[in-house]
């Protein structure tokens, strides 16, 4: 079982922000910005690549969530950047989808999340 999939059954502790029958939310380990919070499906799938036409109210919820939180944290009036990284070329680390929400500073186009 990959870590994501533990910190969603609640196996290893996170800080979580928010959760509801389909996400959790918590903050990343290792932040790049004051504001690094990482959105995921509690369901297992590896990568946006792998989401299927069933899949469709879960991707919409990941990000209808990081609009959220990033109201609550009060950095949605400045601006925050929203990221999904597909495959090992596309920078994808951990092998569970999981959307970045970046913010509480300007940010850069070359910004890369880990």
């Amino acid at each position: 079982m990959c870590i994501f999939c533990k910190i969603a059954k609640k196996e290893i502790p996170a800080e979580l922000l928010y959760e509801d029958d389909l996400v959790a939310a918590f903050k990343d380990i290792k932040p790049i910005v004051p504001v690094h919070v990482l959105i995921i499906p509690k369901k297992h799938i590896e990568s946006i690549a792998d989401l299927q036409d069933k899949d469709e109210v879960l991707a919409g919820r990941m990000i209808m969530v990081a609009k959220k939180i990033a109201q609550n944290l009060n950095i949605s009036e400045k601006g925050y950047k929203l990221l999904f990284r597909v495959g090992r070329d596309g920078g994808q680390e951990m092998p569970h989808i999981h959307l970045h929400l970046l913010g509480g500073a300007r940010l850069s186009e070359n910004i890369r999340p880990v």
